[in-house]
């Protein structure tokens, strides 16, 4: 019964306090009146109605390590403790109470604890996680507080949800840790010893034989040469039976389990079965005998000591092994080259080994030299298989074909060549040239062909253009086929040669199918694709070319420059291709007109060698741009404008490559290059693009290009090289210089 609220039946809660003072509950923000200090106490410093006060973590000292927060400083950082606390049994005879030993682990970062229990074998009772991971509060009555790194050291005892685990040890780092800490680490102790574990000890203890078998560890080995394998080569000479020969095996010897097995190497068209092994793999004894019956060979014996055989009697087992049989065995002691191996009556001889056994031996047993023995007979020199010669239907690979099978297949096709070199793009990978007819008839001497190279599948197709009142009718002179070399036997037993790309500049004669012609010229495609793949075409080699030159003018550079001055007047440097050619030829007369041209073409005047529509360009831009998905048109614009400190409209062409290339434009080098140098240039400097222009011309939303595709020239639209991109003169100062070095003008 509570006391009623009158004078006199009250207490004065305020007979001995001291402090009265009022925390601060109450301020402005932004000219709100708020309150800010929810969590401070009331008056003289006593908690409110229902406050609790925020529990505090482990506080470390000053000074010590960085300056980090915790969870970041401690992570992955642990204390550990070894513990234990006693369990009572009820109502069993055998014990009272239990030791449970246990480890504490306690997290740094964040105060959290976790209790496991070592699991012990055939226990009876769940162990593992005692406890999880999280902050365990103190007992009752400050349950409002958790534990923290201060309550922990060795031989104290904490209360976790009314158990009590007693710390007896910690380990190096834990006890580091809180000495850094100022906690005076106590020495460590052993828990106590569980009466039932020592019961249970005893019990096991009396369990165990008197007797024991014989242990065979073999673990050892196993462990250590597991996968190890010894390979030797090794010869069977049978030719002694009936219908035998010698024979060639592979014997492995496993260092696992000291077994063996041997392996038969069969020839291509022995005649022998594929079996897969010739011996299992076993133990090999040294020297066989009969088959023993079962169990005379046994790994224990043992002895009748009382009574007859039956129920009874009693045995023992023989440690002296008197009734035991005896084997030998074949070890890795026994195993060398030049060796014979007994296989249950048949000689082995071990000739050689794999580098594995050889390091094997080396190390374990210091043999350093294996020399291996010579077992094998020459073979006699195989004659080539020669097919039958051609019998003229069809092509010389289909009667190859025929003669390879019963079911004839067609013959395959170089499907990678076809692939690498076919058609794409603008690459025809086709070689033009222009031909003249080798002929004594007037009216053949002035025809004119075009010979057609396709590098994809090496045939050749010639093409005689039509001339109006010539009297011959113009087209095909020659279907696209492979065309043979000439003064070949017909039917022959070897496939017949093909002209192929190398065989082909201008300059060579050739004859197709009795029609002799000589090459007088090539498009600009073909001088470019011979000249870029030089390793393959030496006519176009430029080294190989000046090389031959300079080895016939000798080092008499005074001589020469005189020369090539007197055919040079006038001292400009350039001499027509006319007399340059009749210079070269005088010099080295071996030279093809090849290589002639090739020479003219590295140091020629021409500006251009061919001419760039820009329609067609930009439309091949459009389209690359399409496919790569570039949009950013504005970007590009904005960042030329940005480099454009004048205004005026117009940037080097060298600044607006680099600012593409700034901007990751997927356009090729050269592209942009052809396309820069048909830009339009400002009227005072031809050195300066309209670059708003020239970006807008290739943006494909607002200004779409026609699309093109590529079209080969037709043979009937080309008829040599052009006017305009002919050789007219060349500069021979270059070429001196590079032949002899630096020649003073």
């Amino acid at each position: 019964m509570a006391l009623p609220f009158l004078p006199g039946n009250t207490f004065n809660r305020n007979l001995g306090k001291t402090k009265y003072h009022k925390s601060h509950h109450f301020d402005y923000e932004n000219e709100t009146a708020l309150m800010v200090g929810a969590q401070k106490p009331g008056i003289g410093g006593e908690p409110l109605l229902g406050q609790k006060y925020k529990p505090r973590n482990t506080v470390f000292p000053k000074g010590q390590g960085s300056d980090l927060p915790s969870w970041v400083a401690f992570d992955r950082q642990v204390l550990s403790f070894d513990a234990y606390y006693q369990e009572a049994v009820h109502e069993k005879r055998e014990e009272q109470y239990r030791v449970r030993n246990c480890k504490i682990y306690f997290y740094l970062e964040d105060d959290s604890i976790q209790v496991l229990e070592p699991r012990l074998k055939n226990a009876g009772i769940p162990q593992g996680t005692l406890i999880r991971r999280h902050r365990i509060p103190r007992p009752p009555p400050n349950e409002d507080e958790f534990y923290t790194a201060e309550d922990f050291n060795i031989g104290c005892e904490i209360c976790l949800y009314s158990k009590v685990f007693k710390i007896v040890d910690c380990d190096q780092f834990t006890q580091n840790f809180l000495r850094k800490m100022g906690t005076n680490v106590q020495r460590p102790a052993r828990p106590p010893e569980d009466p039932y574990m020592n019961f249970r000890k005893a019990m096991d203890e009396s369990m165990n034989p008197l007797r024991p078998y014989e242990k065979y560890d073999t673990l050892k080995q196993f462990l250590d040469h597991d996968r190890h394998v010894l390979r030797f080569y090794c010869h069977w000479d049978d030719s002694e039976n009936l219908f035998g020969d010698p024979r060639e095996m592979v014997l492995h010897y496993y260092l696992a389990d000291d077994t063996m097995e041997i392996r038969e190497v069969i020839p291509a068209n022995s005649g022998r079965d594929a079996v897969p092994v010739f011996l299992k793999r076993m133990k090999l004894p040294k020297t066989p005998g009969s088959l023993p019956l079962p169990g005379v060979i046994t790994d224990r014996t043992v002895l009748n000591v009382f009574g007859a055989t039956g129920p009874g009697s009693r045995y023992i087992l023989d440690n002296l092994k008197t009734g035991a049989v005896d084997q030998e065995f074949y070890t890795d002691r026994d195993l060398s080259l030049g060796a014979v191996l007994n296989v249950w009556g048949r000689k082995f001889v071990l000739c050689d080994c794999d580098n594995f056994t050889k390091e094997y031996y080396k190390t374990k047993y210091g043999i350093e030299e294996m020399t291996p023995v010579t077992y094998k007979v020459e073979k006699t020199v195989q004659l080539p298989q020669q097919t039958p010669p051609y019998n003229g239907f069809g092509s010389e690979e289909d009667s190859q074909c025929s003669c390879k099978g019963l079911l004839p297949k067609p013959p395959k096709r170089d499907f990678i060549k076809f692939m690498e070199r076919d058609r794409s793009g603008l690459d025809s990978n086709v070689l033009r040239f222009l031909a003249l007819m080798e002929t004594k008839k007037p009216i053949d001497q002035d025809r004119k062909f075009i010979v057609s190279y396709f590098m994809s599948d090496d045939s050749i197709l010639v093409f005689e253009p039509p001339v109006r009142n010539s009297g011959i009718s113009g087209g095909k002179f020659l279907e696209r086929s492979r065309v043979k070399k000439p003064n070949q036997p017909r039917y022959n037993t070897e496939n017949s040669q093909y002209y192929s790309a190398t065989d082909l500049y201008v300059g060579a004669h050739v004859e197709f199918n009795n029609f002799k012609f000589v090459l007088v010229d090539a498009d600009e495609y073909a001088f470019k694709f011979m000249e870029d793949n030089s390793h393959i075409f030496v006519k176009s080699n430029i080294d190989v070319i000046l090389q031959k030159i300079a080895a016939r003018l000798g080092p008499n550079k005074e001589d020469i420059q005189a020369f090539f001055a007197r055919t040079d007047p006038t001292g400009s440097g350039y001499l027509p291709f006319e007399k340059f050619r009749d210079m070269v030829l005088t010099i080295e007369p071996s030279l093809t007109e090849q290589e002639v041209i090739t020479v003219a073409r590295q140091y020629s005047d021409r500006k251009s060698d061919i001419i760039l529509d820009a329609d067609k360009l930009t439309a091949v831009m459009q389209e690359e741009l399409i496919k790569k998905n570039f949009e950013d048109f504005s970007s590009l614009i904005d960042s030329l404008r940005h480099l454009d400190k004048n205004c005026t409209g117009y940037l080097e062409r060298e600044i607006i490559r680099r600012e593409f290339l700034a901007q990751h434009v997927p356009l090729p080098e050269d592209m942009l290059r052809a396309a820069l140098s048909i830009a339009r240039t400002s009227n005072n400097n031809n050195e300066l693009v309209a670059y708003e222009e020239f970006v807008t011309s290739l943006n494909w939303h607002t200004r779409p290009a026609q699309p093109i595709q590529y079209q080969a020239v037709d043979d009937e639209q080309w008829t040599g090289t052009k006017t305009q991109n002919q050789i007219t003169h060349v500069n021979y100062k270059p070429l001196l210089q590079r032949i002899f070095g630096d020649i003073k003008d």
